[in-house]
């Protein structure tokens, strides 16, 4: 389907550039990254001086591939303002997201962080057919999560108005779309289905809302749950990417004239697709794991940043920057839970810190009227697995889902169960994860 009743506004004279214009920006503004970094952040010193890299050694983009890596570990080694390359006085906005280990994932942002954000995700939006003309619901989660606040700073540099819902609540979502007529929706795409699901329960049909555009991220969807958004919304559904670590929403967007993976925006972060592996760098149109680097972030320079999101590169089709295939997968145990990101370790660690329950567990993750659902299954300690009642397990359970929730931030149902009830494989160990989710 492709709605675009809008036609989208006029392409920045750099995404229709030559190839060699866009490298020779970015060679320039790659340079400076690199010494920003160098410069002023130690732990990025001391991991080139390692290396045996320095700033000037790289001459041509092809150079980066001798710098190292940037990991979630770093962060969390540096947690939480350690990798920071500007004092706190010229930071003015901090978000975070889920770490490993309980400890989020801290990002900073100067003025003209900002600001350059807004311009990619208005770039973004702009993509997607978004216009001044348009009303923006914003459903995406606001506070430390970048989501909320990137696609509204984006929908208000770009001139649409945003009507600034945050997510949850889906019976008032549908009363502002039925009375406040947006043309846009901004949100994951399994909550747009909820939506879509409570305005059938409303009685609305296909086609009998405003809306003509949704933009959606913040976790993996396919081009199948894409039809289907489409089918039941009478939308065109757009694909956006985003990550913390490196922006947040608006590092890359679809068009949607083509709709056939989001195009990064170069100019401002340039990819690499490594063997995750072996970390050597792969050609365009390879599989392998998406790796950026920040080419004008002040607050926070991300040099060579492992995803662990899996996709290949392809040439553009909506301009000169290339673009990514949809996420096939991650090359780690990270889950995505309703845009949360979700490691198995921070739930062993909630589980362990109750003297009633033992290491065995499993992580059982599904899909509930288009929603993710988790439920937790552990094993209380052998010595009290004969000795606690059904509501004494309960109770623990009961208080387990309580700090996964204060922690990782998301709800789970914790089942508490005797000993030896969890599977193991052939050599004793437990299954961790079963993901039952759709693919």
């Amino acid at each position: 389907m492709t709605k675009v009743t809008h036609p989208a506004g006029k392409r920045e004279q750099i995404e229709t550039a030559s190839r060699d214009e866009l490298h020779a920006l970015q060679l320039q503004r790659m340079q400076w990254s690199l010494r920003h970094a160098y410069e002023n952040v130690p732990h990025y010193r001391a991991k080139f001086d390692q290396a045996g890299v320095r700033p000037e050694d790289l001459r041509t983009l092809s150079d980066l591939g001798k710098f190292p890596f940037t990991t979630k570990a770093d962060l969390r080694e540096t947690y939480p303002y350690g990798l920071f390359a500007v004092p706190m006085r010229d930071v003015i906005r901090v978000h975070a997201s889920s770490g490993t280990t309980g400890r989020p994932t801290v990002v900073g942002y100067t003025r003209n962080d900002i600001d350059t954000w807004g311009k990619v995700m208005a770039r973004s939006m702009r993509a997607a057919g978004v216009t001044a003309d348009d009303i923006v619901l914003n459903s995406y989660g606001y506070g430390l999560f970048t989501g909320g606040l990137g696609a509204h700073y984006g929908a208000e540099t770009l001139g649409a108005a945003v009507i600034p819902m945050s997510g949850g609540q889906t019976e008032k979502q549908v009363q502002l779309i039925r009375e406040f007529s947006p043309t846009v929706v901004m949100c994951t795409p399994s909550y747009s289905l909820t939506i879509a699901d409570e305005l059938t329960r409303q009685g609305v049909g296909k086609g009998e809302t405003s809306l003509r555009v949704g933009i959606f991220g913040a976790e993996p969807w396919t081009n199948e749950m894409r039809r289907e958004i489409e089918e039941r919304l009478g939308i065109d559904a757009v694909d956006v990417y985003g990550l913390s670590e490196v922006m947040g929403p608006g590092v890359a967007c679809e068009y949607v004239e083509c709709k056939d993976g989001p195009h990064v925006w170069e100019d401002h972060f340039y990819p690499e697709v490594i063997d995750p592996d072996t970390g050597e760098v792969l050609p365009d149109g390879a599989d392998g794991e998406l790796v950026f680097t920040s080419l004008t972030k002040e607050a926070l320079p991300i040099i060579r940043y492992r995803t662990r999101d899996l996709t290949r590169l392809l040439p553009g089709t909506g301009g000169v920057m290339r673009r990514m295939v949809k996420i096939t997968g991650r090359s780690d145990d990270m889950l995505i839970i309703r845009g949360v990101n979700v490691f198995p370790t921070q739930i062993e660690e909630v589980l362990l810190k109750n003297p009633n329950l033992c290491a065995q567990y499993q992580i059982q993750v599904s899909r509930e009227e288009h929603l993710d659902k988790i439920d937790v299954y552990v094993e209380v300690k052998p010595e009290l697995s004969d000795k606690l009642t059904t509501s004494g397990r309960e109770a623990i359970g009961r208080d387990a889902a309580h700090h996964i929730k204060s922690l990782v931030g998301v709800s789970a149902q914790v089942h508490v169960v005797e000993t030896d009830k969890i599977e193991r494989t052939l050599v004793g160990k437990a299954k961790r994860v079963i993901d039952r989710r759709p693919k």
